[in-house]
């Protein structure tokens, strides 16, 4: 399995904007499609943003589409969340995930199979 590490994330002001990487190692990270899901407190994990595994097809949660970003650099084996215009609601631990092989028409968390341990971000109103 791909080992990852995510970082970048902090307290913010809403209205701020962050970056958040993971960085992968440990298996060819071009082979792996990558996504970001996140977990509020007492919340079931959720679907953020992912990317294929050249970068070339992106997909977001309808809630972030026009102000999340997500790419990645396959040379530097890292992948990125770019957040804009956060809102309090964004709060929560964010989590990059690898998925061996491509995206399909439709996936889930459980077709991850590797992830990182998280990085908090907390956006204050």
């Amino acid at each position: 399995q791909v080992q990852l590490v995510e970082s970048g994330g902090e307290l913010v002001q809403a209205g701020d904007s962050l970056r958040l990487s993971c960085a992968a190692s440990g298996r060819t990270f071009s082979n792996y499609a990558m996504a970001w899901y996140r977990q509020a407190p007492g919340k079931e994990r959720e679907f953020r943003a992912a990317i294929s595994r050249n970068g070339g097809r992106t997909y977001y949660a309808d809630s972030v589409k026009d102000r999340f970003t997500i790419s990645r650099n396959n040379a530097k084996s890292t992948v990125y969340l770019q957040m804009q215009r956060l809102k309090p609601e964004d709060t929560a631990v964010y989590y990059c995930a690898a998925k061996d092989g491509e995206l399909g028409s439709a996936w889930s968390a459980i077709d991850f199979g590797s992830w990182g341990q998280g990085t908090q971000v907390t956006v204050s109103s």
